[in-house]
């Protein structure tokens, strides 16, 4: 039997407030890397503390947390809110922040950046430290590690004229992963698109000029379509293109496939 100890912890960080006085230690021991985990939400803690390493009376303070990109856009922004102990008795210098699951859905797996800083009475910023260096700030990791989630839709584009015929590229249908009953959903997004577009498919491993292409279905648009229009069906292929009967260049905004 094996015996695999887990954690339910809190997810403190220790950050230090420059109020008053002098660093009297240059260790930076506080700038640990923080990690987010997309697919559930996150709550972090944060204690603040002063150059002798008291926390600092929040009371009179807004706490503010914000995370920036690998292009160093913001992309999280969140208030911070006190956290009490069992008697609801705030517990100095220590606030938390959540980040949602929505907060990451759409950020993919990187480093991020973060700040944490006060809102004093003065309606004044007061910037916190990662650690007694002065360095500001700090390092975070979202993972999908956890929570996998859903899978990039593929994404038809390359479109060529072939026999009065556009023929988008052929994208992967990942035989591999699937089974006999092997599902693929195909939404297609148009903007005045008057033809035809038909789904086709082949068991080559590799598509050339001379593969034969089967036709899985065929859907047709008078134009004024204003949803998606999905298609979903089932069989173990190769791979898998889109044909069109006018150019749909300007008037198919897009085509995605997940398998």
């Amino acid at each position: 039997m094996q015996y695999i100890p887990r954690y339910l912890v809190d997810n403190r960080i220790t950050v230090i407030a420059n109020e008053a006085g002098f660093v009297t230690e240059y260790k930076p021991v506080y700038s640990r890397q923080i990690k987010l985990y997309r697919g559930i939400d996150n709550t972090l803690q944060f204690k603040l503390i002063n150059a002798d390493q008291k926390p600092i009376d929040l009371s009179s303070y807004d706490t503010k947390f914000q995370a920036f990109d690998e292009n160093n856009n913001l992309v999280i922004s969140r208030n911070g809110t006190q956290v009490t102990d069992t008697a609801s008795t705030p517990i100095k210098g220590v606030f938390s922040v959540t980040i949602t699951e929505n907060d990451c859905l759409n950020l993919k797996d990187q480093f991020l950046s973060y700040n944490v800083y006060l809102v004093n009475s003065d309606d004044n910023n007061v910037l916190t430290y990662s650690n007694s260096h002065f360095e500001q700030s700090g390092t975070i990791r979202l993972t999908s590690d956890t929570f996998p989630g859903a899978k990039e839709s593929k994404i038809f584009n390359s479109w060529l004229l072939d026999n009065n015929v556009y023929y988008s590229s052929a994208e992967n249908a990942q035989p591999g992963i699937n089974g006999n009953d092997a599902l693929h959903t195909i939404a297609i997004y148009t903007d005045g698109y008057d033809g035809s577009i038909t789904i086709q498919a082949t068991l080559d491993n590799q598509p050339t000029s001379q593969t034969s292409w089967a036709d899985i279905d065929t859907l047709t648009f008078t134009g004024n379509e204003t949803e998606p229009k999905p298609v979903n069906f089932n069989g173990v292929y190769s791979h898998i293109r889109i044909a069109a009967s006018k150019d749909p260049i300007s008037t198919v905004t897009k085509i995605l496939m997940r398998n």
